[in-house]
């Protein structure tokens, strides 16, 4: 006997809800969990007491002898000075990758500013960096405001352009520049090796 046409469109029906349901809630979670990590707080990295004294002697300059002052620090390490001698511990986060530098803004504009006044600034940017022919290299890569990436026009054309150099003017390299030799950055970690 022949099965009716109500009872086939029931069995079909069925595994097709079912798929619709089981989509849109894998979709939904994905969503929040998007939009909970571009909304995540940035945490100050504390030093330890033992860290801490580590990575002041990395950067004490008594210790610095020309040609043999190469600096090591951890991007754990680097938070931890950033927010140890800075405000910006709670607001601004660096991470580390293969010749780059991502860093993240996060912090509230003051309320008298026209427009934005008292909204939650929200930013990245990343760097990159290149030691080739012993010139080091910082090139602005990137620079993101809200999610949205800023046209090149807008940041005074410097993505692209070495910062050690165009901010000095002129192609000079500005005191930074002079002073760096070499960097190399993998990831969690970067090395500054120093001028003479």
């Amino acid at each position: 006997m022949n099965e009716s046409p109500i009872l086939n469109r029931r069995r079909t029906l069925k595994p097709v809800l079912v798929a619709t349901l089981i989509f849109l809630a894998v979709g939904l979670t994905a969503g929040a969990g998007v939009i909970w990590w571009q909304n995540r707080a940035i945490k100050p990295v504390v030093l330890t007491t033992t860290e801490k004294n580590a990575v002041e002697q990395k950067i004490d300059p008594e210790v610095y002898q020309p040609g043999e002052k190469t600096i090591i620090l951890t991007e754990r390490e680097l938070n931890g000075l950033l927010h140890l001698h800075t405000q910006l511990g709670g607001k601004v986060s660096f991470k580390l990758a293969k010749d780059a530098i991502h860093a993240r803004v996060k912090t509230e504009l003051d309320s008298d500013l026209p427009v934005l006044g008292g909204k939650t600034l929200k930013a990245k940017a990343r760097f990159l960096v290149d030691t080739d022919n012993s010139d080091p290299k910082i090139v602005l890569d990137d620079l993101t405001l809200y999610g949205i990436s800023l046209p090149n026009a807008w940041l005074g054309d410097l993505k692209g352009k070495n910062l050690l150099t165009t901010l000095g003017g002129e192609g000079e390299p500005n005191a930074l520049g002079r002073g760096v030799e070499d960097i190399s950055i993998h990831p969690g970690q970067i090395r500054i090796q120093l001028a003479e």
